[in-house]
């Protein structure tokens, strides 16, 4: 696997030597007031519910090639991703990382610290709308494999070999709370039944220069807490695939083989009452790891 987070310092040295187009994924107001010269806001990166129905899958392709066609992706350029920091946009930047990897996007990069660690190190910031040069986004359909549906998720949760790994914050994972959009924004509370769970947070650690992944041993200690091993197979969710994609992001950065993302997520998987929930505290005893 190429090495996905670049930091502020290499992504000026790899601008200048490899032809780059950067994304901006926070919203307008924020990119409006200052971004990364010649960056494209395409802020649906991480505002886009999608459902994954062939419809729901076949809308989050078609809209997404052309978006990223649109801000100027070919294939011959790097994507490189950034949001405001790691910890601040609910992992809106590696949503945009996961959605290019679903879609077959051969080169992507995000930026390690996000626009906060380009603009710690004095970089310049501009407030220049750039107009891209539109692209033919080429889709690889055998790529889609890292995405799954509610039917796989709801097929494996029956199947001891398979981690389901809620990032939710606390309140999701405990049934206080629906989603980030409030509390009552979708029908019901909990989680999928025998997942284990880790808080994205986790996944990071503070430093001077904010927020930052863990290395690759201290993800798989975090990991190791719930019976999850590199050779384990992982089904991801949260609420939108958001902060899953953070934890993806992560988990292959650690080397964990077979990760996937389930990315209809919460809001999708309790709107439907045929999938099964849990609800309240979890259970002491309750299933918190998995067979290798």
């Amino acid at each position: 696997m190429a090495e996905v987070l670049i930091s502020a310092d290499d992504l000026v040295t790899f601008m200048k030597s490899e032809p780059c187009v950067i994304i901006d994924t926070r919203n307008p107001d924020a990119y409006a007031a200052g971004h990364i010269p010649g960056a494209v806001n395409l802020h649906e990166i991480f505002t886009f519910l999608a459902t994954s129905t062939p419809e729901g899958m076949d809308e989050l392709k078609k809209k997404f090639a052309a978006a990223f066609g649109g801000a100027g992706l070919s294939g011959s350029e790097t994507a490189v991703i950034y949001e405001q920091s790691m910890n601040s946009g609910f992992g809106q930047s590696c949503r945009g990382y996961f959605l290019l990897e679903f879609l077959g996007y051969p080169k992507i990069k995000v930026l390690h610290g996000g626009f906060e660690a380009w603009t710690m190190k004095g970089l310049p910031t501009t407030t220049d709308v750039p107009t891209p040069t539109a692209a033919s986004f080429a889709i690889k359909p055998e790529a889609g494999s890292i995405l799954i549906d509610a039917g796989t998720m709801q097929a494996a949760l029956d199947n001891p070999s398979i981690a389901i790994l809620d990032v939710r914050d606390v309140d999701e994972w405990i049934g206080e709370s629906s989603s980030p959009y409030g509390k009552d924004f979708c029908p019901r509370m909990g989680r999928i039944p025998g997942a284990v769970w880790i808080e994205w947070y986790r996944m990071m650690k503070p430093t001077s220069e904010g927020p930052r992944f863990k290395s690759k041993n201290e993800i798989l200690a975090e990991c190791a807490t719930v019976g999850i091993t590199p050779a384990t197979t992982v089904y991801l969710y949260c609420f939108k695939g958001a902060r899953a994609s953070n934890t993806f992001l992560a988990l292959k950065n650690a080397r964990v083989a077979d990760v996937r993302m389930y990315f209809g997520s919460w809001n999708e998987w309790s709107r439907d009452v045929k999938y099964p929930i849990e609800e309240g505290l979890p259970v002491v005893g309750e299933k918190q790891a998995v067979a290798a």
